[in-house]
């Protein structure tokens, strides 16, 4: 291979693999929070005026991200390369100009191209897209020069089992809790320590500019400069520019209140006997199939002297209809909606809390049943939940890598018997 094509295989390569990765990233990123994704989507469509089509916002979430990974699985694998090159392409095509609009006017405070798991903001997303739309254009004109790591008779399984497994994976993540959670409100986290301010930590940086007026003429001055002490210039303004943003706590916004505002926050987070949280962030939109579960859990709390509140985002008269149809009889306690979907990915979901810390966190489809609430709140109680969750993530990564493996064996055997039996036939 000479110099020149060698050169242009080594960038064609580079391009597909970096494509290929961040697809794949970008695409798995979307399918472990489904919901974040929707409410991302439904972002998008309240800033550009479409909020008719909110109901789509799940849909279109989910297989927004399995479209991104079946296309990282095939720019990775080399699977369809000129049809995965020129889908990419398109993709880049229509997101480089829109992340750039994105950049220029924020309607959203960022792109949620990678979900919670990258949270970059929008003018980096546009240099981010700047750069993948030149791998893609490289990508797509070079398409044959890359390889190939299937041959073409398994094409469709690769392409059709990337799609398949992602939809399934994000319906996994959607019916049950993400798989991982980036959020700040992970299973063993302390929320006071998440809420606090380390000693030392960087602090917002200020630029402060004065405006004075003399003989009709403005003008601004900086703290060096300030003519503060000559009576020919009279005061007009303050103008404030924050240029270095300090420390902020990962957790910020944890407040829990009474409906008539009596901050119950500390109290909540100083009991070391054990907290149950239900967390409905709109009760108008519960699941209503867990009420016994749910009331069970109560009745358990109080035999065993626990407390149990409802956090909910909804006002009194939402309250008042859910006693009414539930027959609930745990007191309620006011929570910004916002805060309890970061907090859960669950409407209504379970959080248990020791001492501040998150000792486990429940779907309302993962509720324990009353023969198993003993063992159910002992085990939770004693440590932190998070054994359970790894055992799935290893699980749910060999469900994918493990038929592509079995399935390249099977072509790369069937491929060298095919070239084996063609050689013994031309000699």
């Amino acid at each position: 291979m000479k110099g020149k094509d060698l050169w242009i295989k080594i960038l064609a390569e580079t391009s597909r693999l970096l494509l290929g990765l961040v697809f794949l990233f970008s695409g798995a990123s979307k399918a472990v929070d489904p919901v974040g994704g929707t409410i991302k989507i439904s972002e998008y469509l309240s800033s550009f005026g479409l909020d008719s089509l909110q109901s789509f916002s799940l849909p279109f979430a989910i297989n927004l991200a399995a479209v991104e990974f079946t296309l990282g699985a095939c720019m990775f694998l080399g699977v369809y390369r000129r049809y995965a090159s020129f889908l990419t392409l398109l993709m880049m095509l229509f997101m480089t100009p829109l992340t750039l609009y994105l950049a220029l006017y924020n309607p959203v405070a960022d792109c949620g191209c990678f979900g919670e798991a990258l949270i970059i903001t929008n003018w980096q997303t546009f240099y981010k897209n700047v750069v993948l739309l030149t791998a893609a254009v490289i990508a797509f004109i070079y398409n044959q020069r890359t390889m190939a790591g299937y041959t073409f008779k398994v094409y469709w399984f690769v392409a059709t089992f990337a799609y398949v497994y992602c939809v399934g994976f994000s319906l996994r993540n959607y019916w049950h809790l993400p798989i991982i959670d980036f959020r700040p409100y992970q299973v063993g986290v302390n929320i006071p320590d998440q809420m606090n301010i380390p000693e030392g930590a960087s602090q917002d940086e200020y630029e402060y500019t004065f405006i004075y007026e003399k003989d009709g003429v403005q003008k601004k001055f900086n703290l060096d400069n300030v003519p503060a002490d000559d009576s020919t210039w009279t005061f007009v303004d303050t103008e404030t520019k924050l240029i270095k943003k300090g420390y902020v706590p990962p957790i910020t916004d944890f407040i829990i209140t009474t409906f008539d505002g009596e901050d119950r926050t500390e109290q909540l987070l100083s009991d070391t006997a054990g907290v149950f949280l239900l967390i409905a962030p709109r009760l108008e939109y519960a699941n209503e199939e867990r009420i016994d579960e749910i009331n069970n859990l109560y009745d358990y709390a109080v035999e065993n002297k626990l407390q149990f509140y409802c956090l909910t985002g909804s006002d009194e008269s939402a309250v008042s209809k859910w006693i009414d149809y539930t027959g609930a009889e745990y007191p309620f306690l006011f929570v910004d909606d916002v805060t309890l979907k970061t907090m859960i990915r669950s409407n209504p979901g379970l959080m248990i809390l020791k001492g501040g810390t998150i000792m486990g966190k429940w779907h309302y489809n993962d509720f324990p049943k009353e023969e198993n609430l003993d063992k159910f709140v002992e085990s939770a109680l004693l440590k932190p939940m998070k054994d359970e969750k790894d055992v799935r993530l290893i699980t749910n990564l060999l469900t994918f890598a493990v038929p592509l493996l079995l399935v390249w064996l099977y072509d790369y055997r069937r491929n060298r018997k095919k070239q084996k039996d063609s050689a013994e036939t031309n000699q």
